[in-house]
């Protein structure tokens, strides 16, 4: 018999594997995440985890990934969605901090982190003027959690006034001086019925007023620097005069009162025929007759 010769090809080995997973690949050109490996097969972190990880990075910027928002796109419940996001946050996922808008409300600002060791991103651009503003970009999701109560408004420190300035006073006591202020504040009713002062203030304001009087001021200097343009209603006319006496005293003058001429020469009647000075002619000092006293009655 002639041999038999071989038509078929020979069969290889199926490189379908006899047990665990295969995969049927397809090139995605849309709608696609890449998902890194540490990821999708990291040893510690639960199934709920991943599959929020893989959730998250495949949402746009801006989208809402609080409790209540996953909660309400997943069968899981809140309790175990916040155990996921926790689980994320330590291993470096996600990082999440509170802040609080120019508005008041406090929110909570969300980072996915594609690969635990990626840098964070860089710091919001400063705001820019209106013509040169860019196209808005939805910031993160608020925390579902609700804000605080605004805190009360914190009450301005009180500041004490400033102390008030003292009263002018003279450099000297002259009592006629003083006793001419007195009368000069007693009659400042005859100008205004309302400058009627107490004896009380009359006696706190005299010193002021004698100041005045010894700078040389006249007293209608004085009288048309504290009646004029006077404030309606007055209120306080004292504080208004000690508030003029002590801001408008004029200034001290600076010059000094020349001195006395000396008296004029005389010559003496006598017989010595001295030459003195006095007031008035006569005999000098030698010269002069000696009083006589009179004898006691025997």
């Amino acid at each position: 018999m002639a041999e038999a010769q071989l038509s078929a090809h020979v069969r290889t080995p199926s490189a379908v594997p006899q047990a665990g997973v295969t995969h049927v690949r397809a090139r995605h050109t849309e709608r696609f995440t890449v998902v890194g490996n540490h990821l999708a097969q990291h040893r510690e972190l639960s199934a709920t985890a991943i599959g929020l990880a893989v959730h998250i990075q495949s949402l746009p910027e801006g989208a809402r990934v609080g409790i209540k928002a996953l909660a309400a796109r997943f069968t899981e419940g809140e309790t175990r969605i916040a155990a996921a996001l926790r689980e994320l946050e330590t291993h470096g996922y996600l990082t999440r901090h509170r802040t609080r808008l120019p508005s008041g409300r406090v929110v909570t600002r969300t980072v996915c982190h594609h690969r635990p060791d990626s840098p964070p991103p860089p710091p919001p651009a400063p705001r820019r003027s209106a013509l040169h503003r860019p196209h808005p970009v939805p910031g993160p999701a608020p925390a579902d959690l609700p804000a605080p109560p605004p805190q009360a408004a914190q009450p301005a420190p009180h500041r004490a006034p400033p102390a008030p300035q003292p009263l002018p006073e003279p450099r000297t006591t002259n009592l006629g001086r003083h006793r001419t202020a007195g009368d000069f504040l007693a009659s400042l009713h005859r100008d205004d019925p309302r400058l009627l002062l107490p004896e009380r203030d009359i006696r706190r304001l005299t010193p002021a007023v004698a100041a005045w009087l010894e700078r040389g001021t006249p007293l209608a200097t004085i009288r048309t620097t504290l009646t004029t343009d006077l404030p309606h209603p007055l209120r306080t006319p004292a504080g208004l005069l000690a508030h003029r006496l002590t801001t408008l005293i004029p200034p001290r003058t600076t010059t000094t009162p020349p001195p006395p001429k000396p008296h004029p020469f005389q010559e003496c009647r006598g017989d010595c025929g001295r030459v003195f000075r006095s007031s008035t002619p006569g005999h000098c000092r030698d010269c002069r007759p000696t009083p006589t006293v009179n004898a006691p009655w025997p």
